[in-house]
């Protein structure tokens, strides 16, 4: 068993990381680099430690571990960290995306350097305490603290109309949030406690439930983004710098839906059956509309964004369905999708740095100077489209398998945006990647350096050998999927018991 505290380290490691960068003085060429370093420095570090998680952690055993637990606030509210199948992938994916993150602005940012690697030092640390956090007002301040590092990226070093997305962006979250935390209050006042755990196990009145459940899910259906309050994440993803928009697709999407794992089925699970036919026909709105919004795209960040909403539509769907292959399916499409989205803003960063426009119609023939980078376009792709023998394939296929269990016309329709998708994916990549080289502007491209290799070749391993062996993801989730699902319907079923003595 750890002795020291494990989880809190990987938590604020970034956070001294962050004061290290603010210390550091020198003349404006000597602290921009001192603070490049130090940033990637920390986040290998913090990626290093939360290896040694995964290497102690027990997937056979569904319980909290590495549980770390101590007096706070006066009336009982603790400082309680811990991980559980569930929450450990998304701390691994948020501190093996951050060093990418961090290379990838190595030359792409230039003014205010250390402000910007201090934000995503602060960035990481509230997104990692999100995932680890067990005690709902610590839970809270986590999760919107990540609403100011982010709000910054985006106005401070985003686009042209970076202004009017930074603050979309933050209202559009924050108004889902105030109702988090009025539901929060509530749960204290019936449970007596903010533990989560001991609430896990806390019966909750049916009138509470539903309130609880649309109050919890105005917050995490913004942060998803599930359809029709999506409409935040193109603008936000478009002004967002590259590292900004990976951080954005990889990691804080992935809230929204470990909000749902975490609150919404083990607490309210009577109030999450109920709902499920209205996540249902959200999701597979969301499936077919913004893939059909994506094909009219011009954009390129655009069209990977609206992709990215398609795909969160997977996700609500499977875990909504409350069984075993839907919730892991959810899970694994969560990381997938993770490490491909922010794949494909990473290609994005590529060609932007070379050419500084998004535009789709800018491009064409790539694959005629740049044959390594279009290779590694094709894989993403491929992977977003969910071709078997990628990542993507897997996620989607078990949130199908899961959904069509419980119901039908909704497995039904989101299979047709797996069709939509690849008319999308592949019309963007014939429209970057092939054809004649005529654009003149086109004829200087030069394929991949070596900085760009070391970001993009590990994660094309990963897409495929999660692809092919999705063992490690779905083993160290399956015990605590297993109790979530068991409890669920245990739930459920004595209602139904009881509704049928009457």
């Amino acid at each position: 068993m750890t002795t020291w505290p494990i989880l809190s380290v990987t938590t604020f490691l970034p956070l001294v990381g962050a004061l290290i960068v603010y210390l550091s003085r020198g003349d404006d060429e000597a602290s921009k680099r001192n603070s490049r370093w130090i940033a990637l420095w920390t986040t290998l570090i913090t990626f290093a430690v939360s290896v040694i998680l995964v290497m102690r952690f027990d997937p056979g055993n569904a319980d909290f571990q590495f549980v770390e637990k101590s007096a706070w606030l006066a009336t009982g509210i603790t400082y309680h960290m811990g991980v559980d199948g569930i929450s450990l992938p998304l701390v691994i994916l948020t501190t093996a995306i951050m060093p990418f993150c961090i290379i990838a602005s190595w030359k792409a940012i230039t003014n205010r350097v250390r402000e910007y690697m201090m934000a995503f030092l602060i960035l990481e640390t509230l997104m990692i305490g999100t995932f680890s956090a067990l005690d709902l007002v610590l839970f809270y301040l986590f999760f919107e603290g990540g609403l100011i590092p982010m709000f910054l990226i985006i106005g401070v070093w985003g686009g042209p109309r970076r202004v009017y997305a930074s603050f979309k962006f933050f209202l559009y979250t924050l108004l889902g949030s105030v109702l988090m935390l009025l539901a929060i209050m509530a749960l204290y006042w019936n449970g007596g406690t903010t533990d989560i755990p001991t609430l896990m196990h806390t019966a909750v009145p049916r009138s509470l439930q539903t309130w609880a459940w649309l109050a919890f899910f105005a917050s995490f259906a913004v942060k998803m983004p599930m359809w029709p309050v999506h409409t935040w994440l193109p603008d936000a993803h478009v002004e967002a710098p590259t590292a900004g928009s990976v951080v954005l697709a990889a990691i804080l999407l992935k809230m929204g839906g470990y909000g749902f794992l975490r609150f919404s089925l083990p607490m309210f699970p009577l109030a999450s059956h109920d709902f499920a036919p209205l996540i249902f026909t959200m999701s597979a709105i969301a499936i077919i509309y913004t893939s059909l919004v994506a094909l009219m795209q011009e954009d390129m960040k655009k069209l990977i964004a609206y992709s990215s909403v398609a795909h969160m539509g997977f996700v609500t769907m499977g875990i909504f369905a409350g069984t075993m292959q839907g919730v892991a399916g959810g899970m694994f499409q969560m990381i997938s999708h993770g490490i491909v989205s922010g794949a494909l803003f990473l290609c994005v960063g590529v060609v932007y740095d070379r050419l500084h426009t998004r535009e789709i119609a800018a491009y064409g023939g790539l694959v005629n100077r740049m044959p390594l980078y279009a290779l590694t376009f094709m894989v993403f792709t491929m992977a977003n489209v969910g071709l078997p023998g990628t990542s993507g394939f897997v996620g989607e296929f078990m949130t199908l398998l899961g959904t069509f269990k419980v119901s039908i016309p909704t497995a039904f329709f989101a299979t047709t945006g797996v069709i939509l998708s690849a008319a999308y994916a592949l019309w963007l990549y014939r429209k970057v990647v092939f054809g004649a080289l005529v654009k003149p502007t086109l004829t200087s491209m030069k394929d991949l350096t070596l900085r760009e290799c070391v970001i993009l070749f590990p994660m094309i391993a990963l897409t495929i050998l999660f692809g092919v062996y999705p063992k490690p993801v779905l083993d160290m989730s399956a015990a605590s999927v297993q109790q979530l699902v068991n409890n669920y319907n245990t739930a459920v079923t004595a209602v139904k018991a009881a509704a049928l003595l009457q």
